[in-house]
């Protein structure tokens, strides 16, 4: 073959070769790294020199020139903008936010859009599920293919979504948009037999009767999968569909049960929990103190509130209120300042034999201070001496903390002196509390006098005093006196962190003193091997470097 026609030969073979995909070449970080976008920023575009086309997702997904524009870019950047800024919110926030672009969706465009969310396999699902409602739209069986792949790209993955990508494969070969039930029951069963063995072989190595069909525990794992996406209303629609063939047992109705408070619905949440006891499943303690304390972390605690009087009132002796129970409640209800609901609860566990134990007192008294409610603080401490607990130098130091972060300076040294008049005398981190708050209020004198206080009080100082004291001078510009200090963390052959023998090196060969290097240098060098330390170095080089590349 002459000249000519190899190259004729060759250049046919190059137009023909298939493109890579764009997950597998040019990502900016290898496929197994889950890149996270907390703040909503964009991740890298890809760029690519202008071809006749190139392949997006998929090997079946071409992406053509003419959609590389800016307004396609901008399409799918408001599209990806709208799914990650919802991402805390319900599904139907998303779909509003979605519906509300207005945007016309097209098979290439759904892919670059899947593709950006492909290491957020619960919003990819949630774009999937609200593009195949789209009118004038629908998936094709690339797309289909792209979504089972993000959704079981690993172990965690495939257990987690596993009768999700068995739908969609469904789905896919029967080019429909809904499963019907008799093919719906096949599938769980299906996986129950491929992935669930271990649950049945369990029970019968026990001689445990199940009481339920093996289908029951992949309905679990499919309904759980649609609640961890935050779509609690299509999971309630597919046990609906099926709960005349297959009854769910007291597991399937706490799913739906935590779907709903994540979803802050609390009238949806109750209305689960009340058909769940008329189908006299029990609920567990365990799922009020999950419901209870979610709802108050959202910020819900009238909801809280109403959950807790229906445990009281409705609850079996079983799942009747605990200490941890009355705990997560009466801390929600001393953040929101209802300080006379928080006094009748404890109350009412005195009288119901349910008595408030020390951690119960430790949260309320923490609850307070930060809505600055100091006075009732200070009678829960009274009511704590009156119940048995008088208190430690443990609850002092817990209250302290919370005024220290607060910077209440005058507040914390009351503190302090009710302790000595309670014949309970500070501790050394109570002191180190104390220094670190005026070193961070820039009263560096008053830190000192919190210094020489402690030898007035005869309270031995520990290493991490004398570190804390070290830092705070360093950072006001006394090198001398921090230098000074130093010195006699020498000679008194005390042996500091290595983080912070390492951090006083740098802030010594900031300030040039040479003979402070030389002297710490060798008086740490009797407790640490300088070997072992490179080799120790070298190990966490290599374990950051491995974390960024995962």
């Amino acid at each position: 073959m002459n000249l000519p026609s190899r190259l004729r030969h060759l250049r046919r073979l190059l137009a023909a070769a298939p493109l890579p995909t764009l997950g597998a070449t040019n990502s900016p970080n290898p496929p197994s790294f889950r890149l996270l976008h907390p703040t909503g920023t964009l991740p890298p575009r890809f760029h690519v020199p202008v071809l006749p086309s190139r392949r997006l997702f998929s090997d079946h997904a071409i992406l053509p020139t003419h959609l590389q524009e800016e307004r396609f870019a901008s399409i799918s950047d408001r599209i990806y903008e709208a799914v990650i800024k919802t991402e805390a919110e319900p599904n139907e926030v998303t779909e509003a936010a979605l519906d509300a672009l207005g945007a016309e969706l097209t098979t290439p465009l759904v892919a670059d859009v899947l593709h950006r969310l492909r290491y957020e396999e619960k919003l990819a699902f949630r774009f999937f599920a609200w593009a195949s409602h789209q009118d004038g739209y629908s998936h094709e069986p690339a797309t289909y293919n792209d979504t089972i792949d993000i959704l079981s790209g690993t172990r965690y993955k495939s257990r987690q979504f596993g009768v999700l990508c068995g739908v969609l494969d469904h789905m896919k070969r029967h080019s429909t948009r809904s499963v019907p039930a008799e093919d719906l029951l096949a599938i769980l069963r299906a996986y129950t037999e491929k992935h669930l063995t271990h649950m049945r072989k369990l029970a019968k190595k026990r001689r445990v009767r199940m009481r339920t069909p093996p289908e029951t525990d992949a309905l679990n794992v499919l309904l759980d999968a649609f609640c961890k996406c935050g779509m609690v209303k299509e999971a309630e629609a597919v046990f609906g569909r099926v709960r005349r063939k297959l009854l769910g047992n007291a597991e399937t109705y706490s799913i739906l049960f935590f779907g709903w408070c994540r979803a802050r619905d609390p009238k949806k949440a109750m209305k689960v929990l009340e058909e769940m006891i008329q189908m006299k499943h029990t609920p567990e303690s365990f799922t009020y103190i999950a419901a209870i304390d979610s709802f108050c972390s959202a910020g819900l605690v009238s909801e809280a509130r109403e959950l807790f009087e229906f445990m009281r009132t409705e609850g079996s002796t079983i799942s009747s209120p605990t200490a941890k129970v009355y705990s997560i409640m009466i801390v929600a209800l001393a953040k929101v300042d209802r300080m006379e609901e928080c006094f009748e609860l404890i109350a009412d566990m005195r009288s119901c034999g349910c008595m408030p134990d020390v951690s119960t007192y430790k949260d309320l008294i923490e609850g307070m201070c930060l809505v600055g409610k100091l006075d009732a603080a200070y009678r829960v401490l009274e009511e704590m001496g009156k119940a048995g607990f008088p208190p430690d130098i443990v609850t002092y130091n817990c209250f302290l903390k919370v005024l220290c972060s607060l910077r209440k300076a005058d507040d914390a040294l009351e503190l302090c002196e009710r302790m000595i008049e309670a014949h309970c005398e500070p501790s050394v981190h109570t002191y180190n509390m104390l220094m670190v708050m005026f070193f961070e209020m820039g009263e560096a004198h008053r830190a000192l006098d919190i210094w020489l206080e402690m030898d007035r009080r005869g309270c031995k100082r520990a290493i991490d005093t004398y570190e804390i004291m070290i830092d705070g001078l360093f950072d006001c510009g006394k090198t001398e006196e921090a230098s000074a200090l130093l010195d006699e963390v020498i000679n008194r052959d005390m042996k500091l962190s290595y983080k912070k023998f390492d951090a006083i090196m740098l802030r010594l060969s900031a300030v040039g003193n040479l003979g402070a290097i030389h002297r710490l240098s060798e008086h740490m060098r009797r407790f640490y091997n300088v070997a072992m330390s490179r080799r120790f170095a070298i190990t966490q080089k290599k374990k950051s470097i491995g974390l960024r590349r995962k």
